[in-house]
């Protein structure tokens, strides 16, 4: 059995959604499920394609993050794109399940308009879940809130194993008389980026290769101009360590534009600062090289790069908030 999981969320350390689509996994593949899952923040270029991934699929999971207002524009593009694009008759033959965590207010109404589109789609809906968990600490700490993920992965298993009828709906009748979806005259661009050669995953592969082999000429022709600038980065975080007794943790940076990671390994008073690579660190970050000056400069602290979406994190969230603590770099 192959579930498809299609997370419209943007991807934050904190994310509820993520911490329930996660656990879900966890019980399919002790299922032997296959579980593939396509982060749409990751894929926002090739949303178009992604109705192509439907194909091999028995069921989905169609997870959302309510943050302020519906499910977000990154659901409502594939969402369009499976409309506009996907094999109708397959799409009839999937159940899918919706998961909509809410940080503020609408998970219902979300988790409703999941489920009313999937059906005009012509697919066939399952329960879902959604709730409103404004800390994830919240889901981590209750065994119950885990008991009720694991009841609901449990249950798309068997609906989608049994192929357990439903009841028609009058969704899928409007989109028999009414809703016919038109055709669409495409753009040279829109055809490229629709054609089975972006569908094919070796060459998107091989093309993201020749760009990688291009920006790493590119780097080693401006060597010359920034060449001590790693040693400047581990020089400052040197600088403005300050240690925090008893603590213990190791943080991986990745800059956009190097190929290598700095790795901050620290234990009490010691400090290893580093590029290269770290087995299961507690903390992993992205962010641009002129981010980091930002916060090196005194300027913009972890936290508020973090909150503001220029920083992204995934890993432990109390060892992350820890990092304005541990480095103090004066302005």
């Amino acid at each position: 059995m192959n579930i498809n999981i299609y997370y419209g969320g943007r991807g934050l350390i904190d994310d509820p959604t993520l911490y329930v689509i996660n656990k879900m996994r966890e019980v399919l593949e002790e299922l032997r499920v296959n579980v593939t899952q396509y982060n749409l923040y990751e894929n926002k270029n090739a949303i178009p394609t992604l109705p192509q991934t439907l194909k091999d699929a028995d069921g989905i999971i169609l997870a959302g993050t309510v943050e302020w207002y519906g499910i977000g524009g990154y659901m409502y593009q594939f969402l369009d794109a499976c409309w506009l694009y996907g094999d109708k008759e397959k799409i009839s033959r999937l159940y899918m399940c919706p998961v909509v965590m809410s940080t503020t207010y609408g998970e219902r109404e979300g988790k409703m308009q999941l489920a009313t589109a999937w059906e005009v789609l012509g697919g066939r809906p399952c329960s879902g879940i959604c709730g409103y968990i404004a800390n994830t600490l919240t889901l981590e700490m209750k065994q119950e809130y885990t008991t009720i993920i694991e009841k609901k992965a449990e249950n798309l298993y068997r609906t989608v194993n049994q192929k357990t009828p439903s009841f028609p709906a009058s969704n899928q009748a409007v989109k028999n008389t009414v809703a016919i979806a038109p055709n669409v005259d495409l753009t040279p661009q829109e055809s490229e980026q629709l054609s089975r050669y972006a569908a094919d995953d070796s060459y998107v592969q091989r093309q993201k290769e020749d760009i990688q082999e291009l920006a790493s000429m590119f780097r080693d022709m401006m060597s010359e101009k920034d060449g001590n600038t790693q040693d400047t980065y581990i020089q400052r975080f040197h600088q403005a360590f300050k240690p925090q007794p008893g603590f213990a943790a190791s943080y991986v940076l990745k800059l956009e534009d190097r190929e290598e990671a700095l790795v901050l390994q620290v234990d009490g008073s010691q400090i290893e600062c580093y590029y290269g690579t770290a087995e299961e660190p507690d903390v992993e970050m992205t962010a641009t090289p002129d981010m980091i000056e930002e916060v090196i400069a005194g300027r913009m602290s972890f936290q508020s790069a973090f909150m503001s979406g220029a920083m992204k994190m995934k890993g432990n969230f109390r060892v992350m908030r820890m990092l304005d603590s541990l480095f103090v770099f004066d302005k």
